[in-house]
């Protein structure tokens, strides 16, 4: 009796063993989704950097948006596609002659951001990653000393990099806490009547610190 029960036992563990190796690598995999909240900083690169008074000026405020993203769990390592739609306070002061790192007087449009990251388990329930991509964003032109938008647009390509820790609460609900720096060097304009620049030249930083809370599924 004592050896059945003992086989039983043996047999039971030899079954349990994969399943709770799948729950526990089941934390950091599949589809998630996030709300996102975070600084946000937009200023000259370093080519335009030249310390000549209000060309080095720079725009601040409350990044806000969502994020979607889809991870494998490899055992130690995670490795995900992910992506972002997200929009910013950051504006111009009311001065009608203030150029903008080159732009002129501007807000904070929307950001679109589609990339990929990698990282390492540093604990069962704790996530180090790098990340990188591409990144459009949008400045809004402001009209004379006003907050109002003149509905003509700077369309900013470039590309981001960033690194963070996630954090997950339970098989679903996580919290991530990044940092990320996106470097914009093409551009082109959407006018009032409908009609679009040629693309040309900038250097534009940007830089952005985000916290991030999210479900899993």
């Amino acid at each position: 009796m004592r050896k059945i029960m003992v086989a039983t036992l043996l047999a039971g563990s030899a079954v349990a063993a994969p399943a709770l190796a799948q729950d526990a690598g089941a934390t950091f995999a599949g589809p998630r989704v996030e709300a996102i909240l975070g600084y946000d900083h937009t200023g000259a690169g370093s080519s335009v950097d030249n310390d000549n008074g209000d060309d080095d000026q720079s725009i601040d405020g409350l990044l806000y948006g969502v994020g979607a993203g889809y991870d494998f769990n490899l055992g130690s390592a995670v490795v995900g596609v992910e992506g972002e739609f997200t929009d910013s306070t950051a504006k111009s002061s009311r001065n009608p002659f203030t150029d903008q790192f080159g732009f002129g007087r501007v807000s904070q449009g929307r950001d679109l951001y589609i990339g990929a990251r990698a990282g390492i388990l540093a604990s069962p329930n704790t996530l180090v990653y790098v990340k990188g991509g591409y990144t459009n964003t949008k400045l809004n032109v402001l009209a004379g000393d006003t907050n109002q938008s003149t509905d003509t647009a700077f369309k900013l390509d470039g590309w981001r990099v960033g690194g963070g820790v996630e954090r997950a609460f339970n098989e679903n609900m996580f919290g991530k806490l990044e940092y990320r720096y996106s470097k914009y060097d093409s551009a082109h304009i959407d006018f009032v009547n409908g009609a679009t620049s040629s693309e040309f030249d900038i250097d534009t930083d940007r830089h952005q610190v985000v916290a991030s809370v999210g479900w899993r599924f």
